[in-house]
Protein backbone atom coordinates (compact mmCIF):
# COMPACT_ATOMS: atom_id res chain seq x y z
CA UNK A 1 0.00 0.00 0.00
CA UNK A 2 2.43 2.70 -1.20
CA UNK A 3 2.31 6.17 0.31
CA UNK A 4 2.85 9.26 -1.77
CA UNK A 5 2.99 11.87 0.98
CA UNK A 6 5.85 12.91 3.24
CA UNK A 7 4.99 12.12 6.87
CA UNK A 8 4.86 15.00 9.33
CA UNK A 9 4.68 13.01 12.59
CA UNK A 10 6.14 9.71 13.79
CA UNK A 11 6.05 7.19 16.60
CA UNK A 12 8.70 4.55 17.36
CA UNK A 13 7.51 1.43 19.19
CA UNK A 14 10.44 -0.59 20.57
CA UNK A 15 10.18 -4.16 21.82
CA UNK A 16 12.69 -6.38 23.62
CA UNK A 17 16.08 -5.48 25.02
CA UNK A 18 17.52 -2.18 26.23
CA UNK A 19 19.63 -1.95 23.08
CA UNK A 20 16.39 -1.80 21.13
CA UNK A 21 15.26 1.04 23.41
CA UNK A 22 18.51 2.87 22.61
CA UNK A 23 18.10 2.18 18.86
CA UNK A 24 14.51 3.43 19.05
CA UNK A 25 15.63 6.68 20.67
CA UNK A 26 18.28 7.16 17.97
CA UNK A 27 15.76 6.54 15.18
CA UNK A 28 13.52 9.14 16.77
CA UNK A 29 16.40 11.63 16.81
CA UNK A 30 17.15 10.85 13.15
CA UNK A 31 13.55 11.51 12.15
CA UNK A 32 13.37 14.69 14.25
CA UNK A 33 16.48 15.98 12.49
CA UNK A 34 14.57 15.59 9.21
CA UNK A 35 11.82 17.89 10.53
CA UNK A 36 9.34 15.22 11.68
CA UNK A 37 7.62 15.67 15.02
CA UNK A 38 7.05 12.92 17.58
CA UNK A 39 3.30 12.30 17.78
CA UNK A 40 1.60 12.94 21.11
CA UNK A 41 0.26 9.91 22.99
CA UNK A 42 -3.35 10.39 21.85
CA UNK A 43 -2.45 11.60 18.35
CA UNK A 44 -2.28 9.68 15.08
CA UNK A 45 1.25 9.28 13.71
CA UNK A 46 1.84 9.54 9.97
CA UNK A 47 4.81 7.13 10.30
CA UNK A 48 5.03 4.22 12.77
CA UNK A 49 8.35 2.42 13.24
CA UNK A 50 8.04 -1.08 14.77
CA UNK A 51 11.46 -1.73 16.29
CA UNK A 52 11.32 -5.50 16.73
CA UNK A 53 12.96 -8.25 18.79
CA UNK A 54 13.61 -11.76 17.43
CA UNK A 55 14.58 -13.60 20.61
CA UNK A 56 11.20 -15.02 21.54
CA UNK A 57 9.23 -17.72 19.76
CA UNK A 58 6.81 -16.58 17.05
CA UNK A 59 8.35 -13.09 17.12
CA UNK A 60 7.71 -12.64 13.40
CA UNK A 61 4.04 -13.62 13.70
CA UNK A 62 3.58 -11.05 16.45
CA UNK A 63 5.01 -8.41 14.12
CA UNK A 64 2.46 -9.26 11.42
CA UNK A 65 -0.28 -9.06 14.06
CA UNK A 66 0.96 -5.61 15.13
CA UNK A 67 1.06 -4.45 11.49
CA UNK A 68 -2.55 -5.54 11.00
CA UNK A 69 -3.70 -3.52 14.01
CA UNK A 70 -2.08 -0.24 12.95
CA UNK A 71 -4.86 2.11 11.88
CA UNK A 72 -5.35 5.85 12.08
CA UNK A 73 -8.62 7.27 13.39
CA UNK A 74 -9.91 7.59 9.81
CA UNK A 75 -9.32 3.86 9.28
CA UNK A 76 -6.30 4.20 6.98
CA UNK A 77 -2.95 2.66 7.94
CA UNK A 78 -0.02 4.99 8.62
CA UNK A 79 3.27 4.66 6.77
CA UNK A 80 4.85 1.61 8.43
CA UNK A 81 8.53 0.81 8.88
CA UNK A 82 9.66 -2.52 10.37
CA UNK A 83 13.08 -2.22 12.03
CA UNK A 84 15.17 -4.31 14.40
CA UNK A 85 16.09 -7.97 14.51
CA UNK A 86 12.92 -9.40 12.95
CA UNK A 87 13.51 -7.02 10.04
CA UNK A 88 17.05 -8.37 9.70
CA UNK A 89 15.92 -12.01 9.86
CA UNK A 90 12.81 -11.79 7.67
CA UNK A 91 13.74 -9.03 5.21
CA UNK A 92 11.91 -9.42 1.91
CA UNK A 93 9.49 -11.92 3.46
CA UNK A 94 7.93 -9.05 5.42
CA UNK A 95 7.52 -7.00 2.26
CA UNK A 96 5.90 -9.95 0.50
CA UNK A 97 3.50 -10.83 3.33
CA UNK A 98 2.58 -7.32 4.48
CA UNK A 99 1.70 -4.89 1.67
CA UNK A 100 1.00 -2.18 4.27
CA UNK A 101 4.72 -2.04 5.13
CA UNK A 102 6.61 0.66 3.25
CA UNK A 103 10.14 -0.16 4.42
CA UNK A 104 12.17 -2.79 6.25
CA UNK A 105 15.47 -1.77 7.88
CA UNK A 106 17.88 -3.86 9.91
CA UNK A 107 19.61 -2.84 13.17
CA UNK A 108 22.89 -2.03 11.42
CA UNK A 109 21.27 0.08 8.69
CA UNK A 110 18.75 2.31 10.49
CA UNK A 111 20.93 5.39 9.99
CA UNK A 112 19.57 5.25 6.42
CA UNK A 113 15.96 5.43 7.63
CA UNK A 114 15.41 9.02 6.37
CA UNK A 115 16.26 7.96 2.79
CA UNK A 116 13.83 5.03 3.05
CA UNK A 117 11.09 7.36 4.31
CA UNK A 118 11.76 9.72 1.42
CA UNK A 119 11.49 6.82 -1.05
CA UNK A 120 8.24 5.67 0.58
CA UNK A 121 6.82 9.19 0.25
CA UNK A 122 7.43 8.84 -3.48
CA UNK A 123 5.63 5.50 -3.56
CA UNK A 124 8.68 3.19 -3.48
CA UNK A 125 8.91 0.34 -0.97
CA UNK A 126 12.46 -0.48 0.23
CA UNK A 127 14.41 -3.09 2.19
CA UNK A 128 17.81 -2.36 3.74
CA UNK A 129 19.32 -5.17 5.82
CA UNK A 130 22.97 -4.58 4.96
CA UNK A 131 25.59 -5.07 7.65
CA UNK A 132 28.26 -2.61 6.51
CA UNK A 133 31.75 -2.87 7.96
CA UNK A 134 31.67 0.85 8.79
CA UNK A 135 29.80 1.60 11.99
CA UNK A 136 26.43 3.35 11.68
CA UNK A 137 27.08 5.57 14.70
CA UNK A 138 29.12 8.17 12.81
CA UNK A 139 26.06 8.86 10.65
CA UNK A 140 23.71 9.46 13.59
CA UNK A 141 22.88 12.95 14.90
CA UNK A 142 24.02 14.34 18.24
CA UNK A 143 22.15 13.02 21.25
CA UNK A 144 19.05 14.93 22.35
CA UNK A 145 18.10 12.69 25.24
CA UNK A 146 16.92 14.65 28.28
CA UNK A 147 16.02 11.94 30.82
CA UNK A 148 17.79 11.58 34.15
CA UNK A 149 18.86 8.04 33.18
CA UNK A 150 20.14 7.33 29.67
CA UNK A 151 21.40 4.41 27.60
CA UNK A 152 24.69 4.44 25.71
CA UNK A 153 25.46 1.59 23.31
CA UNK A 154 29.21 0.93 23.37
CA UNK A 155 29.38 -2.45 21.65
CA UNK A 156 27.21 -4.41 19.22
CA UNK A 157 27.10 -7.93 17.84
CA UNK A 158 28.28 -11.25 19.18
CA UNK A 159 31.02 -13.74 18.29
CA UNK A 160 30.02 -16.35 20.89
CA UNK A 161 27.54 -18.33 18.72
CA UNK A 162 25.52 -19.91 21.52
CA UNK A 163 23.64 -22.70 19.75
CA UNK A 164 20.18 -21.35 20.68
CA UNK A 165 20.74 -17.69 19.78
CA UNK A 166 20.03 -15.62 16.65
CA UNK A 167 21.96 -12.52 17.74
CA UNK A 168 25.14 -13.25 15.72
CA UNK A 169 22.95 -13.54 12.62
CA UNK A 170 20.77 -10.47 13.25
CA UNK A 171 23.31 -8.11 14.87
CA UNK A 172 26.51 -9.35 13.22
CA UNK A 173 30.04 -9.72 14.58
CA UNK A 174 31.26 -7.98 17.72
CA UNK A 175 32.12 -4.34 17.06
CA UNK A 176 33.35 -1.88 19.70
CA UNK A 177 32.69 1.82 19.28
CA UNK A 178 35.73 4.13 19.50
CA UNK A 179 36.69 5.40 22.95
CA UNK A 180 36.67 9.10 21.99
CA UNK A 181 33.23 8.81 20.36
CA UNK A 182 31.80 7.27 23.53
CA UNK A 183 33.20 9.99 25.78
CA UNK A 184 31.75 12.65 23.47
CA UNK A 185 28.33 11.00 23.48
CA UNK A 186 28.46 10.66 27.27
CA UNK A 187 29.26 14.37 27.56
CA UNK A 188 26.34 15.19 25.25
CA UNK A 189 24.00 13.08 27.40
CA UNK A 190 25.20 15.01 30.46
CA UNK A 191 24.48 18.32 28.71
CA UNK A 192 20.94 17.11 28.09
CA UNK A 193 20.25 16.17 31.70
CA UNK A 194 21.54 12.61 32.18
CA UNK A 195 22.78 11.82 35.68
CA UNK A 196 22.97 8.05 35.20
CA UNK A 197 24.36 6.21 32.17
CA UNK A 198 23.79 2.54 31.41
CA UNK A 199 26.42 1.15 29.03
CA UNK A 200 24.91 -1.34 26.60
CA UNK A 201 26.16 -4.17 24.44
CA UNK A 202 25.23 -7.69 23.41
CA UNK A 203 28.45 -8.57 25.27
CA UNK A 204 29.12 -5.21 26.85
CA UNK A 205 32.23 -6.32 28.73
CA UNK A 206 33.80 -7.47 25.43
CA UNK A 207 34.29 -3.78 24.59
CA UNK A 208 37.85 -2.85 23.66
CA UNK A 209 39.18 0.48 22.48
CA UNK A 210 42.27 2.54 21.86
CA UNK A 211 43.50 5.78 23.38
CA UNK A 212 46.14 6.63 20.80
CA UNK A 213 48.20 3.45 20.42
CA UNK A 214 47.26 2.11 23.86
CA UNK A 215 44.69 -0.75 23.98
CA UNK A 216 41.91 -0.13 26.48
CA UNK A 217 39.75 -2.55 28.44
CA UNK A 218 36.11 -2.10 29.46
CA UNK A 219 36.94 -1.03 33.01
CA UNK A 220 39.07 1.85 31.63
CA UNK A 221 36.01 3.21 29.82
CA UNK A 222 33.99 3.01 33.05
CA UNK A 223 36.71 4.85 34.96
CA UNK A 224 36.86 7.65 32.38
CA UNK A 225 33.08 8.15 32.27
CA UNK A 226 33.10 8.22 36.09
CA UNK A 227 35.33 11.32 35.89
CA UNK A 228 32.43 13.36 34.46
CA UNK A 229 31.29 15.34 37.53
CA UNK A 230 27.61 15.43 36.55
CA UNK A 231 27.40 11.65 36.18
CA UNK A 232 26.34 10.20 39.52
CA UNK A 233 25.78 6.58 38.50
CA UNK A 234 27.09 4.07 35.96
CA UNK A 235 25.53 0.71 35.11
CA UNK A 236 26.15 -1.80 32.32
CA UNK A 237 24.47 -4.76 30.66
CA UNK A 238 24.64 -7.49 29.31
CA UNK A 239 27.87 -9.22 30.35
CA UNK A 240 29.31 -12.57 29.28
CA UNK A 241 31.20 -14.67 31.85
CA UNK A 242 34.05 -15.28 29.40
CA UNK A 243 34.72 -11.54 29.02
CA UNK A 244 34.99 -10.75 32.75
CA UNK A 245 38.42 -9.32 33.61
CA UNK A 246 40.18 -8.73 36.89
CA UNK A 247 40.06 -5.02 36.09
CA UNK A 248 36.26 -5.08 35.86
CA UNK A 249 35.99 -6.93 39.17
CA UNK A 250 38.31 -4.40 40.83
CA UNK A 251 36.29 -1.53 39.36
CA UNK A 252 33.28 -2.63 41.41
CA UNK A 253 35.30 -2.21 44.58
CA UNK A 254 37.06 1.01 43.57
CA UNK A 255 34.55 3.19 41.66
CA UNK A 256 31.81 4.61 43.86
CA UNK A 257 29.73 5.66 40.85
CA UNK A 258 29.64 2.09 39.49
CA UNK A 259 26.46 0.66 40.95
CA UNK A 260 26.54 -2.57 42.99
CA UNK A 261 24.58 -4.57 40.42
CA UNK A 262 25.77 -7.27 38.02
CA UNK A 263 23.71 -8.90 35.28
CA UNK A 264 25.69 -12.03 34.38
CA UNK A 265 23.69 -14.64 32.43
CA UNK A 266 24.43 -18.29 33.16
CA UNK A 267 21.51 -20.02 31.28
CA UNK A 268 21.89 -23.44 32.99
CA UNK A 269 23.48 -25.09 36.00
CA UNK A 270 24.34 -28.23 34.07
CA UNK A 271 27.81 -28.46 32.54
CA UNK A 272 26.61 -30.85 29.83
CA UNK A 273 23.82 -28.47 28.84
CA UNK A 274 26.21 -25.49 28.94
CA UNK A 275 28.56 -27.34 26.57
CA UNK A 276 25.66 -28.14 24.23
CA UNK A 277 24.72 -24.45 24.35
CA UNK A 278 28.33 -23.53 23.46
CA UNK A 279 28.49 -21.28 26.51
CA UNK A 280 32.26 -21.87 27.07
CA UNK A 281 31.96 -21.69 30.86
CA UNK A 282 31.00 -24.20 33.54
CA UNK A 283 28.70 -23.83 36.50
CA UNK A 284 31.75 -23.88 38.79
CA UNK A 285 33.65 -21.20 36.84
CA UNK A 286 30.51 -19.05 36.92
CA UNK A 287 30.13 -19.47 40.69
CA UNK A 288 33.80 -18.56 41.21
CA UNK A 289 33.23 -15.33 39.25
CA UNK A 290 30.29 -14.45 41.50
CA UNK A 291 32.52 -15.06 44.54
CA UNK A 292 35.17 -12.70 43.17
CA UNK A 293 32.64 -9.93 42.49
CA UNK A 294 31.22 -10.32 45.99
CA UNK A 295 34.69 -10.19 47.50
CA UNK A 296 35.29 -6.86 45.70
CA UNK A 297 31.83 -5.45 46.49
CA UNK A 298 30.05 -7.39 49.27
CA UNK A 299 26.66 -5.72 48.76
CA UNK A 300 26.53 -6.39 45.00
CA UNK A 301 23.16 -7.61 43.67
CA UNK A 302 23.33 -10.44 41.14
CA UNK A 303 20.99 -10.84 38.18
CA UNK A 304 20.97 -13.64 35.61
CA UNK A 305 19.31 -15.26 32.61
CA UNK A 306 18.01 -18.84 32.46
CA UNK A 307 16.70 -21.11 29.72
CA UNK A 308 14.74 -24.22 30.72
CA UNK A 309 13.97 -27.13 28.43
CA UNK A 310 17.03 -26.94 26.19
CA UNK A 311 17.08 -29.98 23.86
CA UNK A 312 18.09 -33.09 25.80
CA UNK A 313 17.88 -31.46 29.26
CA UNK A 314 17.11 -34.19 31.79
CA UNK A 315 15.30 -33.89 35.11
CA UNK A 316 18.64 -34.25 36.91
CA UNK A 317 20.23 -31.49 34.78
CA UNK A 318 17.33 -29.17 35.52
CA UNK A 319 17.82 -29.89 39.24
CA UNK A 320 21.43 -28.71 38.83
CA UNK A 321 20.08 -25.36 37.65
CA UNK A 322 17.88 -25.11 40.75
CA UNK A 323 20.92 -25.93 42.91
CA UNK A 324 22.90 -23.11 41.27
CA UNK A 325 20.03 -20.69 41.93
CA UNK A 326 20.02 -21.72 45.60
CA UNK A 327 23.77 -21.15 45.81
CA UNK A 328 23.81 -17.70 44.15
CA UNK A 329 20.66 -16.10 45.61
CA UNK A 330 19.64 -13.83 42.74
CA UNK A 331 18.24 -10.37 43.39
CA UNK A 332 16.60 -10.42 39.96
CA UNK A 333 16.56 -12.78 36.97
CA UNK A 334 15.03 -13.38 33.56
CA UNK A 335 13.85 -16.88 32.69
CA UNK A 336 12.48 -18.40 29.51
CA UNK A 337 11.40 -21.67 27.99
CA UNK A 338 13.72 -22.83 25.22
CA UNK A 339 12.43 -21.55 21.89
CA UNK A 340 13.86 -23.06 18.66
CA UNK A 341 15.01 -20.21 16.43
CA UNK A 342 15.19 -21.04 12.70
CA UNK A 343 18.75 -21.44 11.46
CA UNK A 344 20.35 -22.01 14.88
CA UNK A 345 22.13 -25.33 15.61
CA UNK A 346 19.93 -26.11 18.63
CA UNK A 347 16.79 -26.06 16.47
CA UNK A 348 18.07 -29.18 14.67
CA UNK A 349 19.19 -31.02 17.82
CA UNK A 350 17.57 -34.25 18.94
CA UNK A 351 15.71 -34.36 22.23
CA UNK A 352 13.36 -31.39 21.74
CA UNK A 353 11.24 -31.42 24.90
CA UNK A 354 7.42 -31.40 25.11
CA UNK A 355 5.88 -28.06 25.96
CA UNK A 356 4.27 -29.39 29.14
CA UNK A 357 7.70 -30.44 30.47
CA UNK A 358 9.09 -26.96 29.78
CA UNK A 359 6.02 -25.33 31.35
CA UNK A 360 6.42 -27.32 34.56
CA UNK A 361 10.17 -26.60 34.78
CA UNK A 362 9.71 -22.88 34.12
CA UNK A 363 7.10 -22.68 36.86
CA UNK A 364 9.45 -24.35 39.37
CA UNK A 365 12.37 -22.17 38.26
CA UNK A 366 10.40 -18.95 38.55
CA UNK A 367 9.09 -19.96 41.98
CA UNK A 368 12.69 -20.24 43.18
CA UNK A 369 13.74 -16.97 41.52
CA UNK A 370 10.71 -15.08 42.86
CA UNK A 371 11.43 -16.43 46.35
CA UNK A 372 14.96 -15.04 46.21
CA UNK A 373 13.91 -11.70 44.71
CA UNK A 374 11.36 -11.16 47.48
CA UNK A 375 13.96 -12.17 50.09
CA UNK A 376 16.48 -9.70 48.64
CA UNK A 377 13.92 -6.87 48.68
CA UNK A 378 12.83 -7.69 52.22
CA UNK A 379 16.45 -7.75 53.39
CA UNK A 380 16.76 -4.21 52.01
CA UNK A 381 14.10 -2.76 54.31
CA UNK A 382 15.55 -0.42 56.92
CA UNK A 383 18.48 0.53 54.66
CA UNK A 384 19.08 4.13 53.72
CA UNK A 385 20.29 4.74 50.19
CA UNK A 386 20.37 7.28 47.39
CA UNK A 387 17.64 7.13 44.75
CA UNK A 388 17.79 8.98 41.43
CA UNK A 389 14.37 10.48 40.67
CA UNK A 390 13.45 9.28 37.15
CA UNK A 391 9.73 9.96 36.73
CA UNK A 392 6.41 10.67 38.39
CA UNK A 393 4.53 7.81 40.01
CA UNK A 394 0.93 6.82 39.42
CA UNK A 395 -0.45 8.74 42.40
CA UNK A 396 -0.37 12.53 42.98
CA UNK A 397 2.86 13.57 44.70
CA UNK A 398 4.44 10.18 44.11
CA UNK A 399 7.84 9.71 42.49
CA UNK A 400 9.75 6.74 41.14
CA UNK A 401 13.45 5.95 40.92
CA UNK A 402 15.98 3.15 41.31
CA UNK A 403 18.01 2.08 44.30
CA UNK A 404 21.72 1.34 43.77
CA UNK A 405 20.65 -2.33 43.46
CA UNK A 406 18.23 -1.53 40.58
CA UNK A 407 15.12 -1.95 42.68
CA UNK A 408 12.18 0.25 41.75
CA UNK A 409 11.53 2.61 44.66
CA UNK A 410 8.45 4.80 44.95
CA UNK A 411 8.01 7.55 47.51
CA UNK A 412 6.21 10.84 48.17
CA UNK A 413 7.83 14.24 48.49
CA UNK A 414 8.68 17.63 47.05
CA UNK A 415 11.33 16.69 44.46
CA UNK A 416 11.91 16.90 40.72
CA UNK A 417 13.19 14.56 38.01
CA UNK A 418 16.98 14.34 38.09
CA UNK A 419 17.25 14.92 41.85
CA UNK A 420 19.34 12.51 43.90
CA UNK A 421 17.52 11.89 47.17
CA UNK A 422 18.20 10.01 50.38
CA UNK A 423 15.47 7.46 51.04
CA UNK A 424 14.79 4.92 53.75
CA UNK A 425 13.56 1.64 52.21
CA UNK A 426 10.47 1.01 54.30
CA UNK A 427 8.21 -1.66 52.81
CA UNK A 428 9.18 -4.35 50.27
CA UNK A 429 6.95 -5.88 47.63
CA UNK A 430 7.90 -8.55 45.08
CA UNK A 431 8.75 -6.00 42.35
CA UNK A 432 9.20 -2.66 44.11
CA UNK A 433 9.91 -0.99 47.44
CA UNK A 434 8.03 1.82 49.16
CA UNK A 435 10.51 4.37 50.47
CA UNK A 436 10.38 7.28 52.88
CA UNK A 437 12.05 10.48 51.67
CA UNK A 438 14.70 11.73 54.07
CA UNK A 439 16.49 14.53 52.22
CA UNK A 440 17.61 15.78 48.83
CA UNK A 441 21.31 15.16 48.27
CA UNK A 442 23.27 18.16 46.91
CA UNK A 443 24.39 17.69 43.29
Amino acid sequence: MPHSRTPQTFRVKSFGCQMNVYDGERMGELLAEQGLRAAAEDEDADLVVLNTCHIREKAAEKVYSDIGRLKKTDGRPPMIAVAGCVAQAEGEEIMARAPAVSMVVGPQAYHRLPQLVQAAAQGRRSTDTDMPAATKFAALPERRRTGASAFLTIQEGCDKFCTYCVVPYTRGAEISRPFDDLLQEAEKLVENGAREITLLGQNVNAWTGNDGAQPLAFDHLIREIAKLPEIKRIRYTTSHPNDVTEGLIRAHGEIEKLMPFLHLPVQSGSDRVLKAMNRSHTSDSYLRLIERFRAARPDIAISGDFIVGFPGETDAEFEETLQLIDEVGYAQAFSFKYSPRPGTPAAAMEGQLPREVMDERLQRLQTALNRDQIAFNQASTGKRCKVLVERKGKKPGQWLGKSPWLQSVFFEGDVKIGDMVQVELAEAGPNSIHGRLLETVPA
